[in-house]
């Protein structure tokens, strides 16, 4: 049985991820096109890598269609298992490149010309991304889904698998630590006090 699209687009995922799984196609574009631009995001923002963090997505994803036909409806929301299997692959390849070392990583380079608006923002997102690379894995993890993936703390800490108390404790201290390394680049990020 398949839907029709404008129906699919209200269905709620764990809806549609069981009509995948049923067969229907269309449903696998609707939660896709929903689904993938939230965990390439979130993957990025941990990565600092746009390539690994598409590699990521897809795998994500890939897992997602894979567990598909088991999914238990009512155990977990699909965004929070999709959630924490971003947050494993991630924590996966940050290892490796410990391992290899932080030189041989390459840096991205972004030198698209553009407006003094658009380039301030481009430096409050590079000031952002830096000051979040220098966190510490966990409180990153949480920061990242809380205020910029917009989770709830429940939600973050079913992904994080910690107490609520503990997603608390991390997106405080991580705010702290961002408001604190940030704090000296005010005036030169375009944000005056006036």
């Amino acid at each position: 049985m398949t839907m029709p699209y404008d129906a699919l687009t209200e269905a709620p995922d764990e809806a549609l991820l069981v009509l995948y799984a049923n067969g229907d196609g269309a449903a696998a574009r609707v939660l896709t096109g929903r689904l993938t631009p939230r965990v390439l995001r979130y993957a990025a923002r941990l990565l600092s890598d746009p390539a690994e963090a598409e590699d990521v997505a897809q795998e994500a994803m890939l897992r997602l269609w894979k567990i598909a036909p088991d999914w238990r409806q009512g155990e977990a929301q699909v965004t929070t298992w999709l959630y924490r299997v971003v947050t494993n692959l991630c924590t996966d390849r940050l290892r490796k490149r410990r391992s290899v070392g932080l030189d041989a990583t390459p840096e991205v380079e972004d030198d698209r010309p553009g407006v003094v608006a658009r380039m301030q923002e481009d430096d409050r997102a590079k000031a952002l991304q830096a000051a979040l690379g220098r966190l510490p894995e966990r409180q990153r993890e949480a920061v990242a889904l809380r205020h910029l993936e917009g989770l709830s703390n429940p939600e973050i800490a079913d992904v994080m698998e910690i107490s609520v108390e503990a997603v608390e404790s991390l997106t405080a201290r991580g705010k702290r630590a961002l408001a604190a390394d940030l704090a000296g680049r005010r005036e030169e990020l375009g944000y005056d006090d006036g």
